[in-house]
């Protein structure tokens, strides 16, 4: 069998030669700064501008509320962190309602600033054993005080669909239209339609990498005027939302893998449906085995997998050493050992999610190496059994 096999497209994806191209001129000789005046600064502005013009489109959103930052996470913090900093300014209480299943980005933050912040505080929503939140539990959870409500718009280990314009109906209604609605749709990009897929929400997550675009380079598009606190001041820059001067290639970068990734999602999607199709029926034939929330809503290029008495590391192993790429749970934790928090909130036991794998798949992907990935996955399984 040839390798390698690329499976964890899902922790980061194959840059994209286009990308690399739209880039190019911006890596290297003079690139100006774009607050300057003089021709290199204004050559670099408008390079920054129209690349928001581009990410703005591909969201459904205006260009004035796309503001780029330096990756998926920290376009995270800046929603959740941002957002409950103005809140708790002028309210005596801030609560931040998230999913048990949010990417640390989110859980993280919002940990953070209850820590940090006697008058914060963080309620969790409830998820199923499908990996679908619980809207009941959502409705309970915010409150008069809540600041922000983020949900994702599909989960980065098990590529399950959240049913985000019921979130966004029900966050609006629980708390009078008073709290901002966010999501991660960092998963969600290279598979959805995201003016649709999170047209109803206030503030939107994306990132490059995850659609064969450059690390360190995301974006927090607002819609409407929801306020925030800058996390990072000074400069002025992003209309004083996000100081620092934009890193000129990375936004070009950002929006050359969105508008491939939606001038290509028509033709790939179904492809990547049928592979993914045939990757569960193999696996599922796997002793042991157990494909995850198989009867949810999922995105094509996710298959999540728990083995019974299996360990994820040693099955990490085995399959690295005969050239496939996958991982374990998410993409940050890819071959850690620590248990995942998003199947812990699912209720799968704990035997069974120490043996997880996510295999993830992309444009590139073929049906050639769905075959040897099985192959190798079926030959790994029975050695360690």
């Amino acid at each position: 069998m040839n390798g390698p096999y690329y499976f964890d497209h899902a922790a980061s994806a194959p840059r994209c030669d286009e990308v690399t191209l739209a880039m190019a001129p911006w890596q290297r000789g003079v690139v100006g700064n774009p607050t300057g005046s003089h021709r290199a600064a204004r050559d670099a502005r408008r390079a920054i501008e129209e690349a928001r013009d581009d990410v703005a489109d591909s969201l459904g959103a205006e260009p004035g509320g796309v503001i780029f930052t330096g990756g998926g996470t920290e376009s995270c913090h800046l929603a959740i962190v941002g957002v409950a900093n103005r809140h708790r300014r002028t309210h005596a209480s801030t609560s931040i309602v998230v999913s048990r299943i949010e990417h640390h980005a989110i859980l993280d933050a919002a940990r953070a600033m209850a820590r940090d912040c006697s008058s914060v505080t963080v309620r969790y929503v409830d998820v199923g054993h499908d990996g679908v939140v619980d809207l009941e539990s959502l409705r309970a959870a915010v409150a008069s005080d809540t600041a922000v409500v983020s949900v994702m718009t599909v989960n980065n280990e098990t590529g399950v669909v959240q049913p985000i314009d019921d979130v966004a109906r029900i966050a609006r209604a629980a708390s009078h239209g008073a709290s901002v609605v966010h999501t991660d749709a960092i998963a969600a990009a290279p598979w959805l339609d995201l003016p649709t897929a999170t047209g109803a929400v206030d503030m939107v997550s994306v990132c490059a990498h995850k659609l064969g675009g450059p690390v360190n380079a995301g974006a927090l598009v607002v819609r409407g005027d929801r306020s925030f606190d800058a996390v990072v001041p000074g400069g002025g820059q992003e209309q004083g939302r996000r100081g620092g001067t934009v890193d000129v290639a990375a936004a070009v970068g950002l929006a050359a893998a969105l508008r491939a990734t939606v001038r290509d999602r028509a033709q790939v999607n179904p492809r990547v449906v049928a592979l993914q199709a045939k990757l569960i029926d193999g696996v599922s034939k796997l002793t042991g085995a157990e494909v995850t929330a198989v009867a949810s809503p999922r995105v094509a290029g996710t298959v999540h997998v728990t083995f019974d008495g299996l360990a994820s590391d040693e099955l990490l192993f085995l399959l690295d050493q005969a050239g496939v790429y996958a991982s374990a749970a998410a993409s940050c934790s890819s071959g850690a050992s620590a248990s995942s928090h998003v199947l812990e909130a699912m209720g799968v036991a704990a035997d069974r999610a120490r043996g997880s794998l996510r295999l993830s798949m992309g444009r590139e992907t073929s049906e050639s190496d769905v075959d040897a990935v099985l192959g190798i996955l079926a030959d790994s399984v029975r050695r360690l059994r």
